[in-house]
């Protein structure tokens, strides 16, 4: 067993010790920050394999955008952070259901694939040379038009967060 098989195991049992972690906690702001603590670990597991890229792209998007517009949301709502007994669930169909689809990705991806290894050139790493020039060269348009969409989201929580309880906006924009 190599460093690198080492470090991806236990990469891997980070991110799926935190997955359980953001489904059995019964507090969202701890789920949350659970969220960021699993993206974490499977950023770490792209790294090991050399897809530094995604890695970046894991941390920046979804551990710095996603979980903290998901923290955001929860305090600019004052929805209640505390545990609910009306909202608890039955937590042995869940369960079964979560356990009998993971055995059945890991079947399908296992006869699919096998434990092979699989020989890449430069051009198929998916090193951070070679996906910047994909997305610039031959993506720039919808990378552009997403970026103006994103605006339009930021724009619009601002507008949604300076609303006063009597439901309209306080400002001209």
């Amino acid at each position: 067993m190599t460093l690198a098989d080492v470090l991806l195991l236990a990469f891997g049992l980070l991110a799926l010790g935190a997955a359980l972690a953001v489904v059995t906690t019964k507090r969202i702001v701890r789920a949350g920050l659970w969220l960021a603590v699993a993206f974490a670990g499977i950023a770490g597991a792209a790294l090991v394999l050399t897809a530094e890229f995604l890695a970046w792209v894991l941390v920046l998007v979804y551990v710095g955008a996603i979980v903290v517009l998901l923290l955001f949301a929860t305090m600019l709502t004052r929805a209640p952070t505390d545990p609910s007994d009306d909202l608890d669930r039955a937590k042995l169909p869940g369960a079964l259901i979560a356990g009998g689809v993971g055995l059945g990705l890991a079947a399908v991806v296992t006869g699919a694939f096998g434990w092979t290894r699989a020989g890449l050139d430069e051009r198929e790493s998916g090193g951070a040379a070679v996906m910047g020039e994909a997305v610039f060269a031959d993506w720039v348009l919808p990378f552009e038009v997403l970026s103006l969409l994103l605006l339009a989201a930021l724009v619009g929580a601002v507008v949604v967060s300076t609303r006063e309880s009597n439901n309209h906006v306080t400002k001209d924009y």
